[in-house]
């Protein structure tokens, strides 16, 4: 979808809390925070994930995904009652840079991923 010019993504939001079953094993979010970067407000779910089945062994680690800045915050609700909030990828990489070494100082996350 695209406002104005500008990419515009729909984030489920998840069940916070409640494991998730993956192929190597699982995972489990556990956080949504509304932040602030550049003047303008950005989603981030944390959480940890767990390999247990996996060929290469096992481990884990904790991890924080960035959907976006938002745009409208749960304004819908998707098929199944999950509330819908409306994100812009952040794409520029200076950033998405600034946004993972402040989340990484604040808190340790194995992983920082961006839509």
């Amino acid at each position: 979808m695209r406002k104005s010019g500008k990419t515009v993504l729909e984030y489920v939001h998840q069940d916070l809390g409640n494991e998730v079953t993956a192929l190597a094993g699982y995972y489990v979010p556990l956080e949504e925070m509304r932040l602030e970067h550049g003047g303008r407000e950005f989603l981030c779910v944390s959480g940890i994930s767990v390999v247990e089945n996996s060929c290469c062994g096992r481990g884990g680690c904790s991890y924080a995904i960035v959907p976006g800045y938002i745009v409208s915050w749960q304004s819908k609700k998707n098929e199944s009652g999950l509330p819908v909030t409306e994100v812009e990828p952040i794409s520029d990489a200076a950033a998405r840079k600034e946004i993972a070494e402040a989340l990484k100082r604040e808190k340790f996350y194995g992983s920082v991923e961006f839509w």
